[in-house]
């Protein structure tokens, strides 16, 4: 079924032209010559796109864009117009248009913008659906102004070929961007290959990425195919980058430059054909800086950069996201859905949140488990989230000073002078953990994350 894009214009020679045009590229083109008209045909005809004049005799662009948008929020609406400003623009981006585009038209530039808002669309509807899964799924819900900005530059950048550097915290979800890039992306029907940079042993990890011949090395008792291999004609995902090894990161470069390799203990070469996502945690350009991450490997992968906000950025959708996990977790437990009171809720905006959308998965779900009211209060949250961990000054000692047992005590300074450097290392466990001198485990498993 082909797209259905409805052409409003008051000009009867730019529906004429453009309907032909968009014809040929395999679209279904509906005409409207003013807003009412246009009203009309959205009502009866519901299509995926509206090209839409700004200067129409009675309802003019804007007015109709309001319309549209108030009555069909998924529809996707690009402003043509001879008259463009920049405060009209503004004004129109505001009220939801996907784009803006000033005559006379290029051709080439309304094809891309049509194609662009169709992504745009189709991830709309794949976040829906995903705000049903678990927490990698439900980490791009929302509908705060850096969320609309990461779906914006997914729906651009999945159907190039381009690579993508994915960047931001642990729990914010990386993965899943990767994901939906591929799942919208021309090879949506080739394997999406995850390489977890951080979980494959140095002494292994040539084997994993390239596959070995049978008799390679002690143990290779049968002929394996490696994460390469099985990504041709697909997407490599290299999860969280920053932790593969200097020497690795070499011979990976080569492969990427030549997308040719051989097994380890084979001579044959194969070649392959991948669009490599990676994503890390980490700050490369330091990583470059304190020489453990190659200046080549980083400008080869950082393509097209996108950086996921932390949980802390968009606090705008925690009201979303709590409500879609407390669903979520009533519905696995087949119970009665749980709700947080408003003082609840306020209080948790109040937090840092440094294991971001996973961390606050986790709380709510210990929440439902623990709390057998139907309404969670203020009083039910944990300590460390009703304590004002965001504010550097605030005092840990009087705090540890409340507490009358001594292990208990140890316990806490321990816990809030662990968070309070997490986040004066801006969330990088791994910097945390060197500065510290504890290991990144540690870190995770004292503050839960």
């Amino acid at each position: 079924m082909f797209p259905t894009i409805l052409v409003v214009d008051d000009e009867p020679a730019i529906l004429q032209s453009l309907s032909g045009i968009l014809m040929d590229e395999g679209f279904e083109v509906l005409t409207a010559a003013n807003g009412y008209e246009a009203l009309k045909t959205i009502e009866a005809e519901s299509p995926d796109l509206v090209l839409l004049d700004i200067w129409m005799p009675g309802i003019d662009g804007i007015e109709t864009l309001k319309a549209i948008k108030k009555d069909n929020p998924f529809i996707q609406v690009i402003i043509i117009t001879g008259h463009g400003t920049i405060e009209t623009a503004v004004k129109a981006t505001k009220l939801g248009a996907f784009d803006f585009i000033e005559k006379p038209l290029s051709i080439d530039k309304v094809i891309v913008s049509i194609n662009n808002a169709l992504n745009f669309r189709r991830l709309e509807e794949e976040n829906k659906y995903l705000r049903k899964k678990s927490i990698e799924q439900n980490s791009l819900t929302g509908n705060s102004a850096a969320i609309m900005d990461i779906r914006k530059q997914i729906a651009v950048t999945a159907p190039t070929e381009a690579w993508v550097l994915i960047s931001g915290e642990n729990g914010t979800g990386k993965e899943l961007v990767a994901r939906t890039i591929h799942k919208l992306s021309t090879r949506t029907d080739e394997p999406l290959i995850n390489v977890n940079c951080a979980a494959i042993p140095e002494d292994s990890i040539e084997s994993e990425l390239f596959g070995h011949e049978k008799g390679a090395f002690s143990g290779a008792t049968n002929k394996y195919r490696g994460k390469f291999e099985l990504a041709n004609k697909g997407t490599l995902f290299f999860d969280e980058i920053g932790d593969m090894s200097f020497k690795t990161q070499a011979r990976i470069l080569r492969v990427l430059q030549e997308q040719k390799f051989h097994r380890v203990g084979g001579s044959r070469i194969l070649k392959v054909d991948v669009r490599v996502i990676a994503s890390t945690n980490k700050n490369l350009e330091n990583e470059i800086d304190k020489g453990l991450f190659r200046e080549d490997l980083y400008y080869r992968l950082n393509v097209i950069p996108i950086q996921v906000p932390s949980l802390r950025e968009r606090l705008d959708d925690l009201p979303l996201l709590v409500e879609t996990f407390l669903n979520q977790t009533a519905e696995q437990s087949r119970s009665k859905v749980k709700k947080l009171t408003s003082g609840a809720l306020e209080q948790l905006k109040q937090y840092s949140w440094p294991g971001n959308v996973r961390e606050l998965k986790n709380l709510l779900e210990r929440l439902v488990i623990m709390v057998p009211k139907d309404v969670i209060d203020v009083s039910d949250l944990p300590g460390t989230y009703c304590e004002q961990v965001n504010d550097p000054d605030w005092p840990v000692e009087p705090r540890c000073f409340e507490i009358d047992s001594f292990q208990d005590a140890q316990k806490k300074f321990k816990n809030e002078y662990i968070r309070m450097k997490l986040l004066h290392y801006n969330n990088d466990i791994g910097m945390t953990a060197q500065v510290l001198n504890i290991e990144p485990n540690y870190i995770k498993q004292t503050l839960n994350i």
